[in-house]
């Protein structure tokens, strides 16, 4: 089997993965969520937290760290408020759950909150986020994550880059969306540097000793800087108590990632969706935000840009392009998915 250097169909990769997954006792519904999550990040092109995770998340599920079949069970049920247990399942699964179940209680009550415990890693935030926007809500969701930075004026790892994802409808324009890690830069850019042998720039991370460097081993050794520096400290702070504490899950350095292939993850998760239609009528507000980007383009563009992009558009356009090319995967990225078809004997659905 040698690996590929020519374009190759997403539904070719979706069905690898999902093979994959079922191998490991999901349910077919399960696997084909799971695997869409890792290809529609690359898609987006956000090869980060794409396709290179799914021998991390394979050798969880391995493990037993992370369960095939995903039990989620309502601790809380209270009108808009809504406390799920994950039960240690699929973190794309709780996610999904969740999300839906926030959807369903802000169409009820104008707002729905749903708060997460023992969950896992679940991918971009913002590929649940969109549900909400698809759903005429505006869509809020926020998780804890492994240790990966220090205490701002510290020198342990005790906070996660803690993501969270804001997603709002825009009509023909599909969702404005927000996603983002309160870190610099997401901890998966870093690990796809080292896969892809790269150096990174000076200025995300610093080794053990706390001294800059370029080098993605010595920084996944070290710490990645906040965003913002103590800014991005104290929103990765907030994160985790609103997707932790407040769940009832792990927090801080309690908290395993999906590059743990043993640990369970603890990870919580917090989300708020709000009907649109509960402030105003939706395709009023539809028309809002047409304007809101028009206005927000109708700028002169600084020199070396081609256009103004509004949040999520860049995403949207790379999808396009994507689906209709097909998709690119790095030589380490197809050993990887090499290795983890001959662990699981799924050799005959890998596309290259």
């Amino acid at each position: 089997m040698n690996t590929s250097t020519s374009y190759i169909p997403h539904e070719q990769l979706t069905q690898f993965a999902k093979a994959v997954y079922i191998s490991t006792g999901l349910s077919e519904e399960d696997a084909f969520l799971a695997a869409d999550t890792l290809v529609q990040a690359e898609l987006w092109g956000h090869a980060s937290h794409g396709l290179l995770r799914l021998a991390w998340y394979y050798a969880r599920l391995r493990s037993g760290a992370m369960k095939s079949v995903t039990n989620t069970s309502l601790i809380v049920d209270s009108k808009a408020i809504a406390v799920m247990d994950g039960a240690d399942g699929v973190g794309q699964v709780v996610a999904k759950r969740a999300m839906l179940e926030s959807i369903k209680r802000a169409k009820n009550h104008g707002v729905g909150i749903v708060s997460v415990r023992n969950s896992n890693h679940f991918g971009t935030c913002m590929y649940f986020t969109r549900m909400g926007a698809q759903n005429g809500c505006i869509s809020i969701l926020m998780s804890n994550a492994g240790p990966n930075m220090a205490p701002w004026g510290g020198r342990q790892k005790k906070i996660g880059t803690n993501p969270w994802s804001i997603a709002v409808p825009a009509g023909k324009h599909g969702a404005v969306v927000m996603d983002m890690a309160n870190s610099g830069v997401a901890r998966g850019k870093i690990y796809l540097a080292q896969q892809r042998r790269q150096s990174i720039p000076n200025d995300w991370a610093i080794d053990k000793e706390g001294r800059p460097t370029t080098d993605p081993q010595a920084a996944i050794e070290g710490f990645i800087l906040p965003m913002a520096g103590h800014k991005g400290y104290v929103m990765g702070v907030m994160v985790d108590i609103l997707s932790g504490v407040l769940s009832g899950s792990s927090f801080l350095d309690q908290v395993h990632g999906p590059y743990d292939p043993v640990n369970r993850s603890g990870a919580g998760h917090f989300i708020v969706s709000m009907d649109v239609a509960a402030f105003q009528p939706l395709a009023e507000f539809e028309q809002r935000i047409d304007e809101y980007i028009h206005s927000l383009k109708d700028v002169p563009l600084a020199t070396g840009h081609e256009q103004v992009y509004f949040p999520g558009e860049m995403e949207n356009q790379a999808d396009i392009r994507n689906r209709e090319l097909g998709l690119l995967l790095p030589e380490d990225t197809q050993a990887s998915l090499i290795e983890v078809a001959k662990e699981s004997g799924q050799e005959k659905d890998l596309p290259f």
